[in-house]
This record gives structure tokens, sequence and C-alpha cells, in this order.
């Protein structure tokens, strides 16, 4: 039997990357083939949107692909750009690997993991556009996660390392005075992981090292300041845990992306106010926040409400403390049937305490009676938000119950055929979903928002 053409057999091999790639980013979406003449089996592969906004076409190699999610959840503009940025990837390296010239010319396109350039394509897809005269331009996003998963292999005096960059659109720092065509700035590579102290110098969490559009490095700053500096003060269009408020706001002005390793060995990537990438668990993730906060807003109806249980359910999430967030949306139809009289803050105390003058959980819990979740301070919302059981409100945000263990008719069997048979929490979250929105903040750090079932994962 012959030997497959050269170009045909990595032509199968990249389309077996291509659907693996789809596959696993796309988890909400059902990938469908079918065999078709295609203009683009030349390697330019072609991912287009539809007519129906759940579908996208992807033609590549002779066959026609539709990646298609449900009617009530459409792509998004960051799902179509990612699907677009993974093309742009591996046409680029499947371009490269049949010219022996290419090869020589863009040996980088090869370099580190092929999920890592995703992202970095996702950002800035110049790097793998081939033009006769142009030189190549670096991906520096992969570079920098390249550099992030050395340091998480490695220590500095038995603690793990954590570090960041802020990689700027720009070639001048635009809060910094001194011209960067004034100094004599290192390209920021993975050489300067030899210098012993070079990820003391920028923890990622406070500092971080400031990279300009050439890829050299101009200088080390305070990120929190940095951001002050370079835009005004407003608000986030979506909320952001506290601890990287300041990397969020940093890329606000302009088209920056930050890239952190924290102490946990996760990966994290900001651009436009926002966290759009997470690598935890040895998996990337696009977590497509803009949208994802539109839908739990729409559903609680309430922005400040739906702003203030967002927030700290990420500074949760980030602290690796589970939650149980419940808006209820017809409380005096449903707050009885969810919630046992003993753990509601909107009854009157009744009957004896356990003990002459010996107070009582539920005493210290009607504290809360009357308030508001806006009004509380978000450090004392995020303590009563880690007690056993959930956090229910109302629409209007009035707290009523703390810490109270749902009632619930789900069984272990009902919430296997949700798919998400994991626990009590999940179990409640479920259940508790047929009256109003909820958010569940899991102790792994995942936050999922259910509103008669489940609708994204976070």
């Amino acid at each position: 039997m012959p030997p497959l053409p050269p170009a045909l057999a990595v032509g199968a091999q990249y389309d077996s990357l291509l659907q693996s790639a789809l596959t696993q980013f796309f988890e909400r979406a059902a990938l469908e083939t079918e065999a078709v003449p295609s203009p683009s089996s030349d390697g330019r592969l072609a991912i287009e949107p539809t007519g129906d906004p759940a579908a996208l076409s992807v033609r590549w190699f002779g066959t026609r692909y539709t990646l298609r999610v449900p009617p009530s959840r459409p792509f998004t503009p960051h799902e179509v750009r990612f699907a677009r940025a993974i093309g742009a990837v591996l046409s680029a390296r499947y371009r490269a690997i049949l010219s022996p010239q290419l090869m020589v010319e863009r040996e980088d396109l090869f370099r580190g993991e092929i999920e890592d350039r995703y992202i970095g394509a996702f950002f800035d897809r110049a790097p793998y556009q081939f033009q006769a005269g142009v030189p190549a331009a670096p991906d520096r996003v992969a570079l920098a996660i390249e550099m992030m998963r050395v340091a998480a292999l490695s220590t500095y005096e038995n603690q793990p390392i954590s570090t960041g960059v802020l990689l700027l659109g720009t070639d001048e720092d635009p809060v910094g005075h001194y011209p960067a065509a004034e100094r004599d700035a290192l390209h920021y590579t993975g050489a300067l992981a030899s210098i012993k102290s070079f990820y003391r110098l920028a923890d990622g969490l406070r500092t971080v090292f400031l990279v300009n559009r050439a890829g050299r490095l101009l200088d080390i700053v305070d990120i929190n300041r940095w951001a002050a500096a370079a835009g005004p003060a407003a608000g986030l269009d979506v909320p952001c845990a506290q601890t990287y408020g300041g990397h969020a706001r940093a890329t606000v002005a302009g088209p920056h992306v930050c890239v952190v390793l924290n102490p946990r060995r996760e990966i994290k990537v900001f651009s436009d106010g926002a966290q759009v990438f997470s690598f935890s668990h040895a998996d990337w993730r696009l977590l497509d926040q803009n949208s994802k906060y539109a839908l739990w807003q729409s559903a609680v109806g309430n922005a400040a409400l739906a702003e203030r249980v967002f927030r700290t359910a990420l500074d949760l999430s980030d602290a690796r403390q589970g939650a149980l967030f419940v808006v209820l949306r017809r409380p005096i139809e449903s707050l009885a049937q969810l919630v046992a009289a003993a753990d509601r803050l909107d009854m009157e105390l009744v009957g004896p305490a356990a003990a002459p003058g010996a107070p009582s959980r539920r005493d210290l819990l009607h504290l809360l009676a009357g308030r508001t979740i806006t009004e509380l301070d978000p450090s004392v919302l995020a303590a009563l938000a880690t007690l056993d059981g959930a956090t229910v409100t109302d629409a209007d945000g009035a707290m009523l119950a703390v810490g109270a263990i749902l009632r619930h008719p789900l069984t272990s069997e009902h919430a296997k055929s949700d798919g998400l048979a994991e626990g009590a929490r999940t179990t409640a979250a479920i259940a508790a979903s047929r009256f109003g929105p909820v958010l569940k903040v899991s102790e792994d750090g995942l936050i999922t928002f259910y509103d008669g079932g489940r609708i994204w994962d976070l």
C-alpha cells in the first residue's frame, strides 16, 4: 500500500487537532461534520458565522463542520473570536510545516504548548499571518504564558513562585515619563529567568513587569497605582475579584493584556477590563465573563444586587470558599417552600431560648433582619455567605435567610439527571433555581449559575 502524500498525512493530523480544540474549548457546543468539496484544502481554514447565530461554519480539507450551540444561548463575540484564533494557529502551522523556508523563518510557531498559541492568537493574530517582506511578529502573550509555565514548576526559598506582566499595546509607557527610546531595555524573554532574583521583583499580585509592544522590559510597577494613573477611576463593566481589580482596570484604557501566575499555580489573563482566560488543573478555559454576567444581571433584574452578589462570589472563589446565593422572584409564594420557619429572618422570634439568658444562633442572625445585601459591607457579606447553608434574598436585596439549609424534593437521581451529582450544595442549588436565579460557589473555585437548571459555569 503506497504511503500517504505528506500534505494529506499532515492535513489529517491537523484536522484532528482542529476537532480536538473545538470540542475542548466549546463544551456546550455540538460538532457536526459533513464531507463537501471545499476550496480551503490548501490549509487556509475558514471559520465564519452563519445565518443562524447559534451555529458556526468551519471549512477545511474538504470537510465542513458546523459548531452548534442551543438557540437560547447563541455564540458570543468572544466565542467567535476564539474559534477564529484556533483556526489561525492551526492554519499557520500547517502552511509552515509544508514549506522548508517558512519552517526556518517561523520556527517560533512550534514553541510551547499549542493551547497557549490559541490564547495568544485571540489577542493578536498578526504572528500567524505570513506577508512577504514583513518580519514575523512574536506572539508576546504566548511567550509570557510559556514563562509562567516554567515559573509554576519552580520554587523560590521553598515557596511557590507568583509573577505577572502587563503587555502594553503601545511603544511607550502611558504613565511613565522616561521614553522607551532612551532606555537600554532588555527583551522580556525566558532568558531573564536565569537571574535568581527575577521573579522576586514582580509577585504578580501587587507588582508586575511592564513590557512594550516591541517586547522590551520597561519597568516594574505597582499594578493598582499604574491602573489608577493610566485611566479614569470609573467602575468596571464586569465585576472582578478584589485581588485582581487593578489587573482588570489596567487593561481598560488601552489595548493592553495582563498575564498573572498566582501562588496556586493558576494563570489568569486580563484584557478589556475583565479576566478573559483562566488556566488551572492543567486546562485552559475561555471565561467569557461579559456575556455570563449579562445573563446573571438580566435574571436578577436589580443591577446593584446582581453586581454585589457576583463580586462576592468572585472573591469567595478566589479564596476557595464555598457559598450559595438565592434570589427569589416571588418570595411570598416560594420562601416557605424553600426555607424552614426557624431560619427565616422575616419572622418574629418565638419560643423560649435554649437556656435562661443564653443567646441562640437565631438570635445572632436576627441582627440582619430588615437589612439588604447592598447596604452591607462587602467583607461582612462574604463572611455571612461562608456559613453552612444558603444566603436568600428577594429581588430588592432584602435578606430573608442566612446560613439556611434549603428544603428540596430533589433526590440524588434528580441531581444526576442534570449531570451535576456532586454534593448537597449542588442539589440545593438545582432545587432553589425553580424559584429564582442562584449562584453556587464551589470550594474548587468554580462558580455556577442556575435558573430553572444550569445556565453557565465560570
